[in-house]
């Protein structure tokens, strides 16, 4: 998986891990998740970049300055998975592989949780697993990248 470079997306209030509401979400930071990942992706001879923005329009631009310099993207939309279809039509139009993941099981919390806007263009949701979220989605996206190269 050599030379692989995935754009990391974190959405709102996910710079507040590890103080917000961490019987839900844990206790580790978005600095650690992000330092799990670089490390992680290491391993795997890859590279990532992560960003985080409470911005919807921040993490647009983010996707439509990056998506020609990466090979993937992994996504942790916060509560924009739910409405968010400016935040989609970006994912979609950058035509990258794409694996949405979530700290929480969305499935066993409020139901407007349940509905995902994003999972529909995904080509793989994680969620449930708390930072290993992000750890299995990395591995599942580079396998994607792989798979879809070969």
């Amino acid at each position: 998986m050599a030379g692989y470079k995935i754009l990391v997306l974190h959405g709102p209030n996910l710079n507040l891990l590890g103080q917000r509401d961490p019987g839900v979400y844990g206790t580790r930071t978005l600095q650690d998740i992000d330092q799990m990942l670089t490390k992680r992706a290491s391993e795997l001879k890859a590279e990532v970049e992560s960003f985080q923005s409470n911005s919807e329009g921040a993490l647009i631009d983010k996707i439509q300055q990056a998506y020609s310099d990466v090979d993937g993207i992994l996504v942790n939309p916060g509560a924009l998975t739910h409405y968010s279809y400016s935040l989609r039509d970006a994912l979609s139009a950058a035509a990258l592989p794409l694996v949405e993941v979530h700290l929480s099981n969305v499935f066993s919390r409020e139901s407007f949780r349940h509905h995902s806007v994003i999972s529909p263009i995904a080509d793989g949701m994680l969620c449930g697993l708390g930072a290993d979220s992000y750890i299995l989605g990395l591995e599942a996206l580079l396998k994607i990248i792989k798979n879809q190269r070969s």
